[in-house]
């Protein structure tokens, strides 16, 4: 029972560390998103580099609602579902930082 409870400490600790990191939040997105956010994932998405902050909160709270996308909804309601608010502008605001 202590193991149990000091491994959700753990998490629960890496996960308030990471609910404001903007770019550790990200890093799963590099693989479509590319590295500097600068490519259409899958050839079918906008790209994300150059959006604004508020583009970029507008779109992920859409897909995590299910109310925004085309053919990717799907799969970025998927990404984005776990999400916090604060989450969400973290990573607005490391992507639109990218120059």
């Amino acid at each position: 029972m202590k193991k149990l409870v000091i491994a959700t400490l753990v998490t629960a600790g890496a996960l308030s560390l990471m609910a404001a990191d903007g770019k550790a939040l990200t890093a799963k997105c590099a693989g479509c998103h590319g590295a500097d956010f600068g490519k259409k994932a899958l050839g079918v998405s906008k790209v994300v580099k150059g959006m604004s902050k508020d583009e970029i909160v507008k779109a992920l709270e859409g897909y995590k609602a299910g109310t925004f996308g085309g053919p990717m909804k799907g799969v970025m309601k998927g990404q984005v579902a776990s999400y916090s608010d604060d989450q969400i502008k973290a990573v607005a605001d490391y992507i639109s930082s990218i120059k």
